[in-house]
């Protein structure tokens, strides 16, 4: 074999070990910026659930939940403030995704997550429910989601669930809607007969 011959058939040799050096090279940078993205992604969480502390713990289920009218087995995709469907609550567990169980009852909302912090959301805290197609970087087909509204503490909530045969939605909005509609006449009937109370034993 001739000396040009002997160059060209080392060069041919040497080509693929530089190739898969390249190769580690680029699969490892980019694991690198995974996780630095991964990494920025969890201080990002844990500063929004600092700045949420001031959250109260969430209502445990009572012991008398009452009779079941609605139940649903689905997704829980997350809670937000009300109205700002991109501004994600995630103190005290709100933030995980999970499975979920719902039902209603006239004593409220009783939300199980497999893996998560269960959570109730009494009757008189309800304050509507609507379909929509998007919460927290979920987005789905139009009426894709079952939005709740209900208050904890000093702050109106969203949140989004996803039931595994979509088409008990409407039902569900309607029932919460009842539901919360009767609770606020209830209170706003107790407040008036309070205040009347007062106002004539004052006189």
């Amino acid at each position: 074999m001739t000396p040009p011959l002997i160059h060209l058939a080392e060069a041919q040799k040497s080509a693929p070990v530089t190739d898969w050096a390249a190769r580690i090279s680029w699969v490892v940078g980019l694991l690198v910026f995974v996780a630095f993205v991964y990494w920025l992604m969890r201080q990002g969480w844990k500063w929004r659930g600092t700045l949420q502390g001031d959250l109260p713990e969430l209502p445990a289920t009572p012991d008398d939940l009452g009779e079941p009218e609605l139940t649903l087995s689905g997704r829980y995709h997350g809670s937000t403030t009300a109205g700002q469907w991109l501004d994600r609550i995630v103190a005290r567990g709100l933030g995980t995704r999970s499975r979920v169980e719902l039902t209603l009852t006239d004593q409220g909302l009783d939300v199980v997550r497999p893996g998560a912090a269960d959570f109730f959301v009494p009757a008189a805290a309800l304050c509507g429910a609507r379909l929509d197609k998007g919460i927290a970087g979920k987005v789905l087909p139009e009426g894709g989601l079952l939005i709740v509204t209900w208050r904890h503490g000093d702050k109106e909530i969203d949140s989004g669930f996803r039931s595994d045969r979509a088409t008990e939605h409407p039902a569900w909005v309607e029932a919460v809607n009842r539901l919360s509609t009767t609770e606020h006449s209830i209170t706003e009937h107790h407040t008036s007969t309070t205040e009347h109370t007062e106002t004539e034993g004052a006189r």
